[in-house]
């Protein structure tokens, strides 16, 4: 792997380069499918299919509704989502900035 910046060959599990220190961007990410820890309603199957593919979370549950609300889709639907809410493991949750230390209010 070459570094972009400075050109210089890498070990392929480098995350930085070591001679300029730019950040090595691999050939192919690696993406799980999880459900979202943020973008949830219910179980969090939509809002993560929608992190995968990268689209709007509302978009994937207005196709999930309609899959839901054609005749014969809806045993379909809510099947398919209970199957997915079981298999689909829980994206861990993000990680909060540290509440800074406010002044106590002098008196």
């Amino acid at each position: 792997m070459t570094c972009a910046e400075c050109h210089r060959e890498l070990d392929e599990r480098s995350n930085f380069c070591s001679y300029c220190g730019a950040r090595v961007r691999p050939m192919f990410s690696h993406r799980r499918l999880m459900r979202s820890a943020t973008d949830s309603k219910i179980a969090g199957v939509c809002g993560g299919l929608a992190e995968y593919l990268g689209v709007d979370s509302t978009i994937v549950r207005l196709f999930w509704a309609v899959l839901a609300v054609v005749p014969g889709g809806i045993v379909g639907g809510i099947v398919a989502y209970l199957v997915a809410w079981v298999i689909m493991p829980k994206a861990p949750a993000p990680v909060s900035a540290p509440i800074e230390a406010r002044p106590t209010p002098a008196g």
